[in-house]
């Protein structure tokens, strides 16, 4: 039996990083990112999920509004430049509000 793994609001943002990076990377596909975030949350001991829920939708969370802006920079420097540009209005601003969705399927 796999040895159970403690949970820290950083050892959660260490995972969600490293799998980020690995994406960007090419190193792993969506399907392997999936099968990866399965196999560690199989590894939390069934009492720490709750928290281990709460601290990996921050994180996500968190990135995704980070990845939002930086992304909104960009076409903002962009149409600073390029008045005419497109596309800007077609991505979505970024939430603030925490996700509603439900992380069950962990």
């Amino acid at each position: 039996m796999p040895q159970e793994i403690s949970v820290s609001y950083q050892a959660v943002k260490s995972k969600v990083y490293k799998l980020i990076d690995a994406a960007v990377e090419g190193e792993k596909t969506d399907q392997q990112i999936r099968e990866s975030l399965a196999r560690w949350w199989k590894l939390i001991h069934p009492a720490d999920r709750v928290v281990a829920q709460k601290y990996l939708l921050r994180v996500l969370e968190q990135s995704h509004i980070s990845l939002n802006a930086m992304t909104h920079a960009l076409f903002d420097a962009n149409e600073a430049n390029h008045p005419t540009a497109t596309g800007h209005e077609r991505l979505a601003k970024p939430e603030h509000e925490a996700n509603s969705r439900s992380a069950a399927a962990f």
